[in-house]
């Protein structure tokens, strides 16, 4: 059977306001209940009483994280507070009160995917995304650019968005626009529409409709173009407005003022006037296009006229579903307008075409395409089981404390020796250590080698942390020998597995330290055994917190280290697991193992660690032989 996904889709706008975001989220949801999926819509409103429901439910998900769902096959609405559009028709909402709240859900709720439609930053979405700990699923509708996004903010912008696990794109115009700012991929799903059944097409003269979804200039476009056409003619066009009241009203010629009404909602759903018109005009110069308002038309059955937008052109494949004209070109819009009035069997050839691409308009071809993508991201989260007979082979062993990231004087940042470091660790109670200098293993195995001597008091994990051509550093653990830095975060994880080490990603956020961005990350995902998620040593404490979400959601094993420099940040945190013996044990008892940290002055241990490697005299240091490029072992072979 499919597993089935608890899925939160997150709209930037008031559910309240007609937007073609909503009205997307609102049926792929529908789709995705009705396929056994919990789903729940997440989203600003106007409606005081739906807020204070959405929050009543989230403080309910404290001690029930499933009060986040309504009953199968039902979406729930999750109100998340009030909102203020920047702008009218197609701006995003700016959150008033919304980021707390979205919080609290995002910590409380479990979900498989955080499913974020434009995502730009203020908004609802924006914080959905910052406080995920799900996968993240990006949908990017509008072809218009956002200036203060692409251009103001779009460093910040590309930080946020670097958390999307999958992108995806309404139209192949909207993808290329936002790629060009945004380099990632994207995946074109485009909406879909509701065929609605003719309803008196044709039983009397032609019928134009303009749907007023555009730019109020548009319908001056559309008004003018009636002019141009015959007086002989015989026409009537409808102007449907979602909310007349909004719209001053229309100075129209006498000639036009039998032929032109303007409805409304109290006249007939806009679904309702597409089923009987005949053609469909949209006039959008390009500042706010409603390519959806097209699909419509086609489901409909409604042959459109559309001014030639990428996306419109997307929508009507070059021509082939419907006529076009360049934008502000009153004279072809006319002119195309009056062929189709009268020549009907053109109008007819083309009806047919679109009664042909009924079938792919359906809101159930976009969910299934949603779902494919859901699918295929979901089967890169590593297995929560682990390995059971492992597991058994270690359930009864003991208890051990142990720190998997420190460095000795074989690193070249470090002054600490390591009969220093040893000492320091059995000071620390720690049973085992792996030692992870910077692109050496010499330290760890003179530290393997003395343990042993002094009867191995603390296991000593030989390991070196790999610093990569450009895509930041990775710790190869229980390796034996030296791994050149500079290559690929893929070629160092080939060298790794090739000696049967564990691949173990330290402090992957901090962008104070050299780290693979999240993209690459997502290219070696399934490779990574597991991940740091605490380490001290990092001074903004956000980026541990993202490196934790990160292996949540990819169920990737946590892992945690002291990242010592000096004696006195050792075992600043411990990972308390079973014992163990080799890779194998290892990984299965990490994966239960509790991280235990204890306050250490981040700001001490790095003074020591300056003073040490920097502050005191080359003389007195202790002198470290550089070793050959050949792995060097404790007894000097290679």
């Amino acid at each position: 059977m499919p597993e089935r996904f608890s899925i939160a889709q997150v709209t930037p706008y008031p559910w309240e306001q007609h937007h073609e975001v909503n009205t997307y989220v609102e049926r792929v949801s529908d789709e995705l209940c009705r396929r056994g999926h919990r789903v729940a819509v997440v989203a600003p409103s106007e409606s005081r009483e739906l807020i204070r429901e959405g929050r009543a439910r989230v403080k309910r998900m404290a001690d029930d994280p499933g009060a986040l769902f309504d009953a199968p096959g039902c979406a729930s609405l999750v109100g998340v507070g009030q909102s203020l559009p920047f702008r009218r028709n197609g701006s995003v909402a700016l959150p008033l009160d919304v980021s707390r709240t979205i919080e609290d859900l995002m910590e409380r709720a479990e979900l498989d995917f955080v499913h974020v439609h434009e995502p730009f930053a203020p908004s609802a979405a924006g914080a959905a995304l910052r406080h995920s700990r799900a996968l993240n699923v990006g949908t990017f509708h509008s072809p218009e650019e956002r200036f203060l996004s692409t251009q103001v903010a779009r460093p910040i912008v590309e930080r946020l968005f670097g958390r999307l696990d999958g992108r995806t794109a309404a139209f192949a115009a909207t993808r290329d626009l936002v790629e060009r700012f945004f380099a990632g991929s994207y995946r074109v799903i485009q909406p879909g529409a509701d065929v609605q059944p003719s309803a008196g097409r044709g039983s009397g003269p032609p019928e134009i409709l303009f749907c007023a979804e555009e730019e109020r200039g548009a319908l001056r476009l559309f008004l003018r173009a009636l002019r141009k056409l015959p007086v002989e003619l015989d026409w009537t066009a409808t102007v449907w407005l979602r909310d007349p009241s909004a719209w001053p009203p229309a100075q129209l010629p006498r000639r036009l003022r039998d032929r032109v009404r303007f409805a409304g909602p109290a006249q007939g759903s806009e679904a309702q006037h597409l089923a009987r018109a005949t053609i469909v005009v949209a006039a959008s110069t390009g500042t706010a296009p409603a390519p959806q308002m097209l699909l419509r038309a086609l489901a409909g059955g409604a042959v459109p006229i559309a001014s030639r937008l990428p996306s419109y052109e997307e929508v009507l494949e070059e021509g082939e579903l419907g006529l076009l004209f360049e934008p502000r070109d009153v004279l072809t819009l006319g002119a195309q307008m009056e062929r189709l009035v009268s020549e009907p069997e053109l109008a007819h050839s083309y009806g047919a075409k679109i009664a042909a691409v009924h079938e792919r308009l359906s809101w159930g071809r976009a969910a299934d395409e949603l779902e494919a993508l859901y699918r295929t991201l979901a089967a890169r989260r590593h297995s929560p089981d682990g390995d059971p007979v492992v597991h058994r082979r270690i359930a009864a062993r003991e208890f051990i404390d142990v720190d998997i990231h420190m460095h000795t004087d074989h690193s070249s940042d470090c002054a600490t020796p390591v009969t220093t470091l040893l000492r320091a660790a059995e000071a620390a109670g720690l049973g085992a250590i792996a030692i992870t200098d910077h692109n050496e293993v010499s330290g760890a195995h003179e530290a393997r080698a003395q343990s042993e001597r002094n009867g191995g008091a603390v296991k000593v994990i030989v390991a070196e942390e790999v610093k990569t051509a450009d895509q930041g550093e990775v710790i190869g653990l229980f390796i034996e020998d030296k791994i050149p830095k500079g290559m690929s975060l893929q070629e160092t994880i080939a060298a790794i597995r090739e000696q049967g080490g564990l691949v173990y990603v330290p402090h992957p956020f901090d962008r104070m330290h050299s780290v693979p961005d999240y993209e690459h990350l997502l290219d070696v995902v399934e490779d990574v055994d597991a991940i740091e998620v605490f380490n001290p040593r990092v001074a903004i404490s956000t980026f541990n917190e993202e490196a934790a979400r990160f292996a949540a959601k990819y169920r990737i094993v946590a892992g945690a280290g002291s990242d010592s420099h000096v004696a006195a940040g050792l075992g600043s945190v411990k990972i308390r697991m079973r014992d163990f013996d080799g890779p194998e044990e290892f990984l299965e008892s990490l994966r239960d193992a509790d991280i235990v940290r204890k306050r250490t002055s981040l700001l001490y241990v790095q003074a020591l660690k300056f003073i040490q490697t920097k502050a005191t005299p080359p003389g007195a240091r202790r002198r470290t032989a550089k070793p050959g490029a050949g792995a060097t072992r404790a007894n000097g072979k290679e």
